[in-house]
């Protein structure tokens, strides 16, 4: 999922929906919010993602992917987001633990060096 494609295809909700300021207020969020995602100054969040599918009705595969139709109205959609979260929260654990074994290596490593020079 590249962060720049999503980014495009909000500006595109921002213009159908006649500004970030009338797009927040259709989602109940903070214009601001909606301009840092803009200008890359803050994450996409699947907050947001929800938000434009569940109350606007923009299909989660049209918004995170780029495919399929741009709106609909099914109940899958919510289905698709509560896998994506999942996923993503797996992703989340999975990095976690990679920078936990990272740190473990550098201190293998770190107390093999010294074990070399004292030996």
């Amino acid at each position: 999922m590249s962060d720049e494609a999503i980014i495009k295809r909000l500006k595109v909700i921002v213009k159908e929906h006649g500004g970030q300021l009338a797009l927040a207020g259709a989602i109940g969020v903070d214009q601001g919010f909606i301009s840092k995602v803009i200008n890359q100054k803050q994450d996409i969040s699947y907050y947001l993602i929800r938000k434009l599918c569940f109350q606007l009705k923009y299909s989660p595969e049209w918004l995170i992917l780029g495919t399929g139709e741009k709106k609909i109205d099914k109940p899958e959609s919510a289905k698709l987001i509560t896998e994506i979260q999942m996923m993503r929260t797996e992703v989340d654990i999975l990095h976690a633990r990679m920078r936990a074994y990272e740190m473990e290596i550098k201190e293998l490593r770190d107390h093999l060096q010294v074990d070399k020079k004292a030996g």
